[in-house]
């Protein structure tokens, strides 16, 4: 029976291997043996969830387990940086995320390079970014909390996972096409903010949607408009902010699958497909959609370009708004 087991366990039956890391090819079809994955995060986060869904139904495919390896520590990048030394054999993988595609502007000089030392394999889920607020705030709609926000005398301020995060990027992209000046106030992750929104200490938050879901649900906060280009198949109902009137807005978080630079193409191509068989379950679909996740399969060569596009993106705005790391 198929089964994703843990880093301890994977290690005593892969010594062999790791010391021959291109003997796999000789000795039969990938894959032949375990295949790792590298999640940047703590288990039980958005990025890990998913990667336990996905990675659980490639066991089932390619008939071998599959490993969750946990690095987490410094915004993804202690995670990025064990990955980027994997052997290119397909047998590490790495589950990035939004991280991987701010570090680089936001801190500078990394240990790893996102697009030198890693191959796309495929994106894998995008997160929605719901617009929320507190029940107190007058405004019921985007265009509503715009006209608030430029109210002369007036200040909202927005909780986010911590500076220079996903949902602090959002609400920067958003201050910038709308104008106005809601106030950014860091917390030590998602969790924290929330309380704080739901407590009143802040008035909005640009929230995942793991985060919020439950609590928009539940009638605890009101939400105004989802960030993403497409209404969120978790909420229909709800308008997106480019409806409302911000065009050119679009924001969420997200994961995808990578290898180590060097990989086959052969063996890319045959993850890819198999990647894409999966995320296209509607079993998989489904268990992403509970855990506040759209599945969101593609090429490699969608991946570089989506990876590309978020680089510059988050580059621009963490320059304009003069984002350094907290």
């Amino acid at each position: 029976m198929p089964f994703t087991t843990t880093r301890r366990h994977f290690i005593a039956g892969s010594l062999l291997a790791a010391a021959h890391p291109l003997a796999a090819f000789a000795s039969g079809p990938w894959p032949s043996r375990p295949v790792r994955f590298t999640v940047p995060f703590p288990p039980g986060g958005p990025v890990d969830t998913t990667a336990r869904i996905f990675s659980h139904k490639l066991a089932e495919i390619w008939k071998t387990p599959t490993v969750i390896d946990n690095r987490a520590g410094a915004g993804g990048v202690v995670g990025a940086t064990a990955a980027a030394k994997e052997a290119p054999d397909g047998y590490g993988l790495f589950v990035a995320a939004i991280h991987h595609s701010v570090n680089p502007a936001l801190m500078g000089k990394l240990p790893y390079d996102i697009e030198k030392d890693f191959v796309p394999i495929s994106f894998a889920a995008m997160f929605p970014v719901f617009v929320v607020a507190h029940s107190s705030v007058p405004a019921n709609s985007i265009q509503e909390l715009i006209a608030l926000a430029k109210k002369p005398g007036q200040t909202l301020s927005y909780g986010s996972s911590g500076n220079g995060g996903g949902t602090h990027l959002a609400g920067e992209l958003f201050n910038m096409q709308a104008g106005t000046q809601l106030q950014h106030v860091p917390y030590k992750g998602s969790a924290p903010a929330m309380n704080d929104l739901l407590g009143g200490q802040v008035q909005l938050m640009f929230s995942d949607a793991p985060t919020a879901l439950q609590h928009i649900k539940t009638g605890r906060i009101k939400v105004l408009g989802v960030a993403s280009r497409k209404r969120s198949a978790m909420l229909p109902d709800v308008p997106t902010v480019a409806e409302s009137g911000l065009t050119d807005y679009e924001a969420y978080s997200w994961a995808a699958l990578f290898a180590p630079t060097k990989t086959p193409q052969a063996v890319v191509d045959k993850i890819n497909a198999d990647f894409n068989t999966a995320l296209n379950d509607p079993a998989v679909r489904q268990r992403l959609l509970d855990a506040g996740a759209e599945a969101d399969p593609g090429t490699p060569a969608q991946m570089q370009q989506r990876l590309r596009a978020e680089l510059d993106k988050w580059a621009k705005v963490i320059k304009t708004a003069g984002i350094t790391p907290g």
